[in-house]
């Protein structure tokens, strides 16, 4: 399924994303720029080869206006008292008990939510970074939707295939470090899944199946970064079956969670 030539690179010149910016009409140019697509081909669309567009769940955010001013937010005594507990800012506190539906974990200064999403993740996808001074930054209301808008807008624009993936960078329980993992995912499965196929011993594979818009997500972040102005990056050479997908998928579902 899986081609053994993949070419990854980041959009370049993308502008800062407010609330309101065009965010499809930004990549189309930086694509363009690129050299990687043209608008308006006119050739069939099943012979132009399908990309992989991996986009920062924070310019996603920006453009839908998730964003929230602290100066705003009325702190409740909860989020005052663990706020002092941790010299913590109480209004930000705030903000991630209301974007959150679930306490996972609070201790040590540490928040982990789980989302209104289903996504258990630190400060329930909470950001202060790469955000204007004195607002903070939210999940998109709905990754899927908004993946699958962008997709939509750009194979219209393209007349071809594309697949988008939302990503963002999250921890990982017993293990060091962060990595991107897929939020959104539209225009291919989430999944490739081995079950039933034969590995090289001849044993038949019964559990394995991969998170591989996970694993796209983190392999995108690796040309984005967290401080080069880079948004959004172009996979080519996956082979992919176009799908509708949908990031939720990939939501463990409780019964079938052995730690909660």
């Amino acid at each position: 399924m899986q081609s053994n030539a993949i070419r990854i690179r980041g959009l370049e010149g993308i502008p800062e994303i407010l609330p309101g910016t065009n965010l499809v009409g930004a990549i189309l140019a930086a694509l363009e720029t690129a050299g990687i697509v043209t608008r308006g081909n006119h050739e069939p669309t099943e012979q132009l080869a399908p990309i992989i567009l991996v986009v920062a769940q924070k310019v996603v955010s920006k453009s839908e206006g998730c964003l929230v001013c602290l100066d705003s937010v009325v702190p409740s005594p909860q989020a005052q008292a663990w706020a002092s507990e941790y010299h913590k800012d109480a209004r930000m506190v705030e903000v991630v008990l209301q974007q959150a539906r679930r306490v996972v974990k609070m201790d040590r200064g540490i928040m982990i939510m789980e989302t209104h999403h289903g996504y258990v993740c630190a400060n329930a996808g909470v950001d202060a970074s790469n955000a204007p001074s004195g607002t903070v930054v939210l999940l998109p209301r709905d990754p899927d939707d908004s993946a699958k808008r962008i997709r939509r807008e750009l194979e219209q624009a393209l007349r071809r295939h594309v697949a988008v993936i939302i990503s963002d960078t999250f921890g990982r329980p017993w293990r060091m470090g962060l990595t991107n993992v897929s939020l959104g995912v539209s225009g291919l499965s989430p999944f490739i899944d081995y079950r039933g196929q034969v590995d090289s011993y001849g044993r038949t594979l019964q559990a394995t199946v991969l998170a591989v818009a996970d694993e796209l997500a983190g392999a995108a972040e690796l040309v984005m970064g967290k401080t080069a102005g880079i948004p959004a990056a172009v996979i080519e050479g996956f082979r992919y079956t176009p799908a509708e997908g949908s990031g939720r998928e990939l939501i463990r579902p409780a019964e079938e969670d052995l730690f909660r």
